[in-house]
């Protein structure tokens, strides 16, 4: 009888950005019953939980009520409009746009090193 591997605990982390500060923020972040409960309280204050496991996995890396690392602005850049664009389908009643993959836009130094490598 084959055995099936064990689940991975979930993991979740949130993040908080405010006009005028440089970058948004970690500002909670866990695993298995802490990550269900940011979910849960996400989802009770009416903020939009996006699943992204790449992101999360990185993201997990980052000391709390820390900056985001450069390499992951863009991807949650992608996201912020993403939530803005939500906002405004909301408010007009409009359809609710797809959720971009942000994991398309997360910034690898190993691989730009070697597409230059490829390139030259």
């Amino acid at each position: 009888m084959a055995e099936t591997p064990p689940k991975r605990a979930q993991s979740a982390v949130a993040l908080a950005y405010h006009s005028g500060d440089p970058a948004p923020k970690v500002v909670a972040k866990g695993k298995g019953l802490i990550a269900a409960q940011i979910i849960e309280r996400a989802k009770d204050a009416g903020v939009f939980v996006h699943e992204s496991k790449e992101l999360v996995a990185l993201l997990m890396g980052v000391d709390l009520d820390s900056q985001i690392p450069p390499g992951l602005y863009r991807a949650i850049a992608e996201l912020l409009a993403w939530l803005y664009h939500i906002e405004a389908a909301q408010a007009s009643g409009g359809p609710l746009p797809a959720p971009p993959d942000a994991a398309l836009f997360i910034d690898r130094p190993q691989e730009a090193a070697d597409k230059d490598a490829i390139n030259q």
